[in-house]
């Protein structure tokens, strides 16, 4: 029996060949812009993927069953500019992916992309695309997953769409298999020789915050919103026009941040000295950053004499590092007994269950593992992309972690395949021949 051919579309490190050739089937071209890992999908799998996709003749493509493609997330990011389909470098990469399914009618086709593509320019980017892909035969089906779900300790939720030319009758989306407490532990390697140290300076960030946890009372829950240090003993108006729109003029009866008077300064210098978001160019705050902050200002009334003390050592700090986010709760007070991520957003700290979603805009978002002071290696991450077994791993750290964030999950993809392929009778044999 003639096995499943595929398409491997932006192909990264090669998740989605993963996944599908662990089941049998034929990776029978892939394209991919980035030479060093162009290089390393030939080292791993033996098919030198072509580069730019917009300068391949689509009609030369070889025939295929399914095409693949996680095409690129940036323009939909809620972490990037989100210029969706109109981004110059990246936004019009799916209308190869149709003119592909156009030409060449592979019967199945399985896309990945951020969830916010669901959700992008109030989800007329999502029915553009449902429209295209419905126009052209197929009948299709989207679900978000996330590795958790799988038994693999990553919460990364990925949208997902599916099709099928015959139509999708019997297609169920893989139900979570996850049947035991995840534990990130379980795909550490033992104090691994090249992993990355904490600097002497995010010791003293960590640090500084175990203080105020220490002494806050352990009868009181700690915070479920964002921590924002700066927002302690500050009271500049967040209601109505922004100090933006306020010309930062009229301030001489408030204080900036953490409590320093604005009395008597410049419109330039009260600027300066408001925190980094509250210089927003918008006319008016959101309602989520005035929530936060009037969160944060009534936490520290409330604690006042509790957090005076210990505020003068927060200060100094990266603005980043002035917040925090403490997603523990009902667990051990003990930043050095939990998993770590440093976000523009702060210091977010984590149960040791799941690692937070690998980054790839960013090499300072890699996981830190606080009981070892040290961030994950790039051989630790691949398992959170379920990649273990992948021999040949990007030259250095850098290209390595982004790679990772960029890539798809193979348990979750092997799982859709499946699901996809396998209400057919013959491809029911070629699964279990395959395995």
């Amino acid at each position: 029996m003639q096995r499943l051919r595929f398409i491997d579309l932006f192909a990264g490190l090669g998740g989605f060949h993963q996944a599908l050739a662990s089941r049998g089937a034929e990776c029978v071209f892939a394209s991919e812009l980035d030479l060093n890992l162009i290089d390393l999908y030939e080292k791993n799998f033996g098919l030198r993927p072509v580069g730019d996709i917009t300068k391949v003749n689509l009609g030369s493509i070889a025939a295929h069953d399914v095409l693949c493609a996680g095409f690129p997330c940036q323009p939909f990011s809620k972490a990037g500019e989100q210029r969706g389909l109109e981004c110059p470098q990246w936004g019009n990469l799916f209308d190869y992916v149709v003119e592909i399914l156009r030409i060449k009618r592979p019967r199945f086709f399985i896309i990945e992309n951020v969830p916010n593509l669901i959700r992008h320019n109030g989800g007329m980017t999502w029915s553009i695309i449902c429209s295209q892909l419905m126009g052209l035969g197929y009948e299709i089906s989207f679900e978000r997953l996330s590795p958790h779900m799988f038994g693999i300790p990553q919460k990364r939720e990925r949208a997902f769409i599916v099709g099928d030319l015959n139509g999708l009758k019997g297609f169920e989306w893989p139900k979570p298999t996850a049947t035991q407490a995840l534990s990130i532990k379980n795909i550490l390697d033992n104090s691994p020789i090249d992993a990355i140290p904490l600097s002497e300076r995010h010791l003293l960030y960590l640090s500084t915050w175990q203080e105020l946890i220490d002494v806050f009372p352990l009868e009181l829950e700690l915070p479920s919103f964002p921590i924002w240090a700066m927002e302690f003993g500050a009271n500049y108006p967040i209601r109505g026009q922004s100090p933006n729109a306020r010309g930062y003029k009229g301030f001489s009866q408030y204080k900036g941040a953490f409590g320093v008077k604005l009395q008597g300064l410049t419109p330039e210098e009260v600027k300066e000295s408001l925190p980094n978001y509250a210089r927003t160019q918008l006319k008016e705050f959101p309602g989520w950053k005035i929530d936060f902050i009037e969160k944060n200002r009534e936490f520290y009334k409330k604690h006042k004499s509790i957090i005076d003390p210990w505020l003068h050592k927060v200060k100094k700090f990266a603005p980043s590092f002035q917040k925090l986010e403490w997603n523990c709760k009902g667990s051990e007070r003990n930043i050095w007994n939990h998993v770590i991520q440093f976000r523009a957003s702060g210091v977010r700290v984590k149960k040791p269950d799941t690692a937070p979603s690998l980054v790839a805009m960013t090499q300072s978002q890699v996981p830190v593992i606080a009981w070892e002071k040290r961030f994950m290696t790039p051989r630790e991450c691949s398992r959170l992309q379920s990649m273990g077994q992948l021999r040949h791993l990007p030259s250095t750290k850098g290209s390595a972690y982004k790679a990772f964030g960029n890539a798809v999950n193979v348990d979750v993809v092997r799982a859709i395949f499946d699901a996809l392929v396998s209400r057919d009778k013959d491809e029911v044999q070629l699964l279990k021949s395959a395995a």
